[in-house]
C-alpha cells in the first residue's frame, strides 16, 4: 500500500512539472525569452528571477505543509532547467533563489546543491552540438539508440545520453547529501520512503529525468508555435509587398502608354500627365504601410483620374457617394485604383460616348462596404466566372485582401453586358489610431 502511495507522489510530481511549465509558457515575456538564444545579462537575470518564483513557491509549499505535499518540490529540476535554457548565470542565480525557502527552514545544503545543478545545466547548454539540441533532447533511451544506429547521429546521440547521465548525477547528489546530512542537509523523496529497494530508487531517478524533459518539450512546443506565427507573418508581409510591387508597375506602364500616345498629338497634355504621374509616384514611394485610411485612397483616386481625364476629357465622369464616418476607416493601400482602372479601360474606353465611374462607401453592422460602379460595356458571363484568376488588377486586390483579412472579407463583381459593372468589397470596419482617439 505504501509503495502505491509513493508511486502516486511521483505521478503527481510529473503533473506539477507540466503545470509549472504550462504556467510559465503563458507569459508573453517568458515566451520572448525562450525565442532568444543569445541574451544580455539583464535578460538572463529576468529569466532566472521570473522562473525561480514559481519553482521556489513549490519548495515553500512543501515546507509550509511540513512535507505533506512532497510532489510540489521541484527545486533541483527547476535549477537544472534554468541552466539548460539560460546558461550558467541563469542556472546559478535560479538555483540560489529557488533554494531560499529551504535555507530558511534550516536545510543548509540546498543552496550549494541547487546552484551546482544550475551550473551543470549551463554546462549541458555549452556542450550541445547546436543550441536547438537542448530542445530536441529526449529522455527515451530507445530513441537515442535509433538515432545512433539508423541515422548515424553520433554527436546528437552522445549529447542526449550526456543529458540523461547529468540529470541522474544531480539526483544522485541530492540523495547522497540527504543521507549524509539527515538533520540540516536537504529534502529528498528517498528519505521519506519506507522501502529502499532498487526499483524505488530507479523510479525516483526516472521521475526526475521526466520532470526535466517534460517542461522542455512544453516550452519547445510554445517556441515552435511562436516561430511559425512569426514566419507566417513575415511570409504574409513579403507576399503583400510583392503584390503591391506588382500593382505599381502595372499602373506605371499603362500611364506611360498614355503619355506615349499624347506626345505627338498633344505635347502640352503629355507634359501635364508626366507632372501628375511624378506626384503620384512620390506618394507611392513614401507609402510603406499595408493599410491606409479610405480618405487617402480617395485622394489617390482623384490624382489618378486627373491623369485619365487628360486623355478622355469630358467623356469621363467621376462621382463620389462617401459616408463621412467611413473616411478614417482602414483599407488596403492601392485597393481602389486597380478597380477604377479596370472600369475605365475595360468598361468605358470602348464606349463612344464615354461613361461614369462612381465610388460609394457606407458602414453596416460594423462592416465597411466599398463599391465601384460604372455604366460601361459590362463583362460577359463566361469571363466573369474566371475574373479573379485573370489579369493583374482585380486578382491582385483579392489576393491582398486574403493576406490581410483571411476569411473575414468579401469581394464580388456583378456585371451585365451593355449596362455596366459593380465591384463590391466588404471589410471589417477598422479605425485609424487618430480616429480611435478622437
Amino acid at each position: 500500500m505504501r509503495e502505491q502511495q509513493d508511486l502516486v507522489i511521483l505521478l503527481v510530481k510529473l503533473a506539477v512539472a507540466a503545470s509549472l511549465a504550462s504556467i510559465l509558457s503563458r507569459s508573453g515575456r517568458f515566451q520572448r525569452m525562450l525565442l532568444r538564444e543569445e541574451r544580455t545579462l539583464h535578460q538572463r537575470m529576468q529569466l532566472a528571477f521570473g522562473s525561480a518564483i514559481l519553482f521556489g513557491a513549490g519548495v515553500a509549499t512543501r515546507i509550509l505543509t511540513r512535507n505533506t505535499y512532497q510532489a510540489v518540490d521541484l527545486g533541483l529540476e527547476g535549477s537544472l532547467l534554468l541552466g539548460m535554457v539560460g546558461g550558467y548565470i541563469t542556472g546559478l542565480l535560479g538555483g540560489i533563489m529557488i533554494s531560499i525557502p529551504a535555507m530558511f527552514n534550516g536545510e543548509w545544503m540546498t543552496m550549494p546543491v541547487f546552484a551546482a545543478a544550475g551550473v551543470l545545466g549551463g554546462l549541458l547548454r555549452d556542450i550541445a552540438p547546436e543550441k536547438e539540441e537542448i530542445w530536441r533532447f529526449s529522455p527515451f533511451f530507445d530513441l537515442n539508440l535509433y538515432r545512433l544506429i539508423r541515422r548515424r547521429e553520433i554527436k546528437r546521440t552522445a549529447f542526449g545520453l550526456t543529458c540523461v547521465m547529468t540529470i541522474f548525477l544531480a539526483e544522485l547528489i541530492r540523495i547522497s547529501v540527504a543521507q549524509i546530512f539527515p538533520v540540516h542537509g536537504m529534502f529528498s523523496l528517498s528519505r521519506y520512503w519506507e522501502t529502499q529497494n532498487p526499483l524505488a530508487l530507479i523510479a525516483i531517478f526516472v521521475s526526475t529525468l521526466f520532470c526535466v524533459s517534460l517542461p522542455l518539450k512544453i516550452w519547445n512546443a510554445s517556441r515552435t508555435e511562436k516561430i511559425l506565427e512569426t514566419q507566417q507573418r513575415l511570409l504574409n508581409e513579403a507576399r503583400l509587398a510583392a503584390l503591391s510591387r506588382q500593382i505599381n508597375p502595372h499602373f506605371l506602364f499603362n500611364t506611360l502608354n498614355s503619355v506615349a500616345s499624347l506626345i505627338r498629338v498633344n505635347p502640352d497634355q503629355a507634359r501635364q500627365v508626366v507632372f501628375k504621374l511624378a506626384a503620384i509616384m512620390r506618394r507611392l514611394l513614401r507609402k510603406s504601410d499595408g493599410l491606409s485610411p479610405l480618405r487617402e485612397e480617395l485622394a489617390f483616386i482623384d490624382d489618378y483620374l486627373s491623369i485619365e481625364m487628360v486623355r478622355f476629357g469630358d467623356k469621363l465622369k467621376f462621382e463620389r457617394d462617401i459616408q463621412p464616418e467611413t473616411l478614417d476607416r482602414l483599407v488596403p493601400s492601392m485597393m481602389l485604383q486597380p478597380i477604377v482602372e479596370n472600369s475605365i479601360r475595360h468598361g468605358l474606353s470602348s464606349k463612344v460616348t464615354g461613361g461614369r465611374v462612381r465610388v460609394r462607401s457606407f458602414l453596416s453592422e460594423n462592416r465597411l462596404h466599398v463599391l465601384v460602379e460604372d455604366d460601361g460595356v459590362g463583362i460577359p458571363e463566361a469571363k466573369l466566372a474566371t475574373l479573379f484568376e485573370q489579369g493583374i488588377g482585380v486578382s491582385n486586390v483579392n489576393e491582398r485582401l486574403k493576406v490581410l483579412f483571411g476569411d473575414d472579407y468579401r469581394m464580388w463583381i456583378d456585371s451585365k453586358p451593355g449596362e455596366g459593372t459593380t465591384t463590391g468589397i466588404e471589410l471589417p470596419a477598422l479605425e485609424t489610431t487618430l480616429a480611435a482617439v478622437s
